[in-house]
């Protein structure tokens, strides 16, 4: 049932036999390949081996079929990064089911909208979520199985799983993705662009209901034989330091608002054996990425990626860094500059189908095979592609475009500052102008004049923020992106 490589090159050619199961694919191939007894998870209770997740896994897809879970029918997953994510997501669609992972840090009202969205046949949530999802199933449901579930006999272009998108813009929707799509980013991002390896240490610091999470420890490692980390905690710079000194990652997985503040601790130390660090969700402020390497002598590859499009598509690689910029198309997507001629589009393999009924803003997103980002974007002279803020987030100031990455790029090289936002916001003739919510770093004091001063040198006059309000945190998803949305109406 799995994939085979038709031949060696770039974009590597892959195809998959009509009868193919995701999860079947990624665990059994494993035991196949003899990577029984290598730990495959390591979680706040322990370590567990590829073939102590084949286990969990069955018992899992065993438990939805008795729960009388029909294949194609929805099971929701409200689950911390525990062994028992991957058990139940990889049960379910062994079964035949679709797995729903969705974010743990929603408020009831979120969640029951979710479950009425995708009617879960199923609610699985860990026990600290459990009093926001009414008739939800502990965890220890999915373990009390006995007997095995066949491997449902489904096909690369069936629905696996939905990722519901983070919020950052408004309400999640629904992204649809099928069983190819997982081998698809192991392949083309983690083989080709991170180079994952069996005896690499993977610890991701964005959480397995993100598509960024979930590609980073579960579809490459369990693709590559590797090992990941897992965490119930939040990704706190405390969090981060203790992992790196307990479990040595080989690989850390980052966003820029988390390796900020790691640099802001003077007493951070990463994983003797990093080798490599990874950054998505946002684009990496220049000025961090050297900072990084600087101080750690490792690079972190800066790209980007998509709920939609499952994975980084755009990135830096080993060995050709340029920090500022996104870096390069990853061989296997194709890239365009669309509108008025910066806004950017994907084509991929990866793609979801849509949005989960959602068709007005399925027709607005997808095209013909292409995907809408909705970020704006240049290419450089060497071919670099620099981000330029989203295309619903650019500002018209005195008749002329103003991108608040641009601004917040300049306020964030000021070296009390720790993070930023810039959100348009209507002065007293009710003209648009640039607003900076700013968070200082731990004991930095700085006026807001000086911060207004300190951008003028940086950028074209009109650039500068007007106003600036000084927070003690930005709101953010629970995958560290900044809601410019919330800013807007505060």
């Amino acid at each position: 049932m799995g994939w085979s490589e038709v031949d060696e090159g770039a974009p590597p050619r892959v195809v998959f036999p009509r009868a193919y199961n995701a999860a079947a694919d990624l665990i059994d191939r494993a035991i196949e390949r003899g990577w029984g007894a290598r730990t495959a998870y390591l979680d706040d209770r322990g370590a567990y081996t590829y073939a102590d997740l084949a286990a969990r896994v069955e018992r899992a897809a065993a438990a939805f079929a008795a729960l009388g879970v029909q294949p194609e029918q929805r099971v929701l997953l409200a689950m911390l990064d525990t062994i028992d994510f991957p058990a139940a997501f990889l049960g379910a669609i062994r079964m035949g089911a679709v797995a729903v992972p969705v974010n743990t840090l929603l408020t009831a009202h979120d969640y029951a909208g979710m479950i009425a969205d995708s009617r879960a046949r199923v609610i699985v949530a860990s026990d600290p979520l459990r009093e926001k999802l009414p008739g939800s199933l502990p965890v220890a449901t999915i373990h009390q199985q006995a007997t095995a579930a066949p491997i449902f006999a489904s096909t690369p272009d069936d629905a696996a799983f939905w990722l519901y998108s983070s919020g950052s813009t408004g309400a999640p929707k629904g992204a649809v993705h099928l069983h190819a799509h997982l081998m698809w980013t192991a392949i083309l991002y983690g083989r080709e662009i991170l180079g994952v390896k069996p005896d690499d240490v993977i610890y991701s610091a964005a959480k397995l209901f993100f598509a960024y999470g979930l590609g980073n420890a579960l579809t490459f490692t369990l693709s590559a034989g590797a090992s990941a980390v897992l965490t119930a905690e939040r990704p706190t710079p405390a969090v981060v330091a203790r992992i790196m000194k307990t479990h040595e990652p080989t690989i850390f997985c980052g966003v820029p608002t988390l390796f900020a503040a790691l640099l802001a601790d003077p007493s951070f130390q990463v994983s003797p054996k990093l080798r490599v660090s990874i950054s998505a969700g946002e684009a990496l402020p220049a000025h961090v990425g050297r900072a990084w390497r600087e101080r750690f002598g490792t690079d972190i590859l800066d790209g980007i990626g998509s709920t939609e499009m499952l994975h980084i598509f755009l990135s830096n690689r080993h060995g050709d860094v340029k920090y500022g910029t996104s870096g390069k198309p990853v061989p296997g997507y194709e890239l365009a500059l669309r509108g008025s001629g910066d806004e950017l589009w994907v084509r991929g393999p990866s793609a979801c189908t849509s949005y989960w009924n959602q068709r007005e803003r399925s027709l607005a997103t997808f095209e013909g095979g292409w995907t809408r980002t909705g970020d704006r974007y240049s290419i450089d002279d060497d071919g670099y592609y620099v981000y330029g803020g989203r295309a619903d987030d650019m500002l018209k100031v005195g008749g002329i475009w103003v991108s608040p990455f641009e601004v917040e790029s300049a306020l964030a090289a000021h070296a009390a500052v720790l993070e930023c936002a810039v959100v348009g916001h209507a002065d007293a003739d009710q003209l648009i102008k640039p607003k900076a919510f700013v968070v200082l770093k731990p004991g930095a004091h700085v006026s807001a004049e000086e911060l207004k001063s300190f951008v003028k040198e940086r950028l074209a006059p009109y650039k500068y923020p007007r106003w600036i309000d000084f927070v003690g945190e930005l709101p953010k998803t629970a995958t560290g992106k900044i809601q410019r949305f919330k800013l807007r109406a505060s």
